[in-house]
């Protein structure tokens, strides 16, 4: 039986992606071996979205308020390389890995399933 998710971030610095999950994301983890982060991530859902183009996968960091947690993050000195935009689903912004790749936020506006029971 399916019992988690697993996510891949690749980087081209992946110890300073690491460092930075883990001290100004906060995420907990374990040491997979030889300083291998693997992190706890948040409550997780997929959606399977329809496309003419290529098929491809994205992630996301959902928020509750996406304007809040810009603040704090920025506060910490992270970079957001994409503002907000706004959409009818939600609103999404990304900020700048210290890699130089970026991470998307997202504060849905739509019901989410990463509550349910079953």
């Amino acid at each position: 039986m399916i019992n988690g998710t697993h996510v891949i971030i690749y980087s081209r610095d992946a110890d300073a992606d690491r460092e930075f999950i883990r001290d100004v994301l906060g995420f907990a983890g374990v040491d997979a071996g030889d300083g291998w982060l693997i992190f706890k991530l948040p409550p997780a859902e997929v959606g399977v979205h329809p496309t003419d183009g290529e098929a491809k996968h994205e992630f996301y960091l959902m928020c509750d308020d996406i304007e809040t947690t810009l603040a704090m993050l920025t506060a910490k000195g992270v970079e957001v390389s994409h503002p907000i935009m706004n959409a009818g689903w939600g609103s999404r912004a990304s900020i700048r890995l210290p890699s130089g790749s970026e991470l998307s936020l997202y504060q849905p506006r739509h019901p989410v399933a990463y509550d349910l029971d079953h």
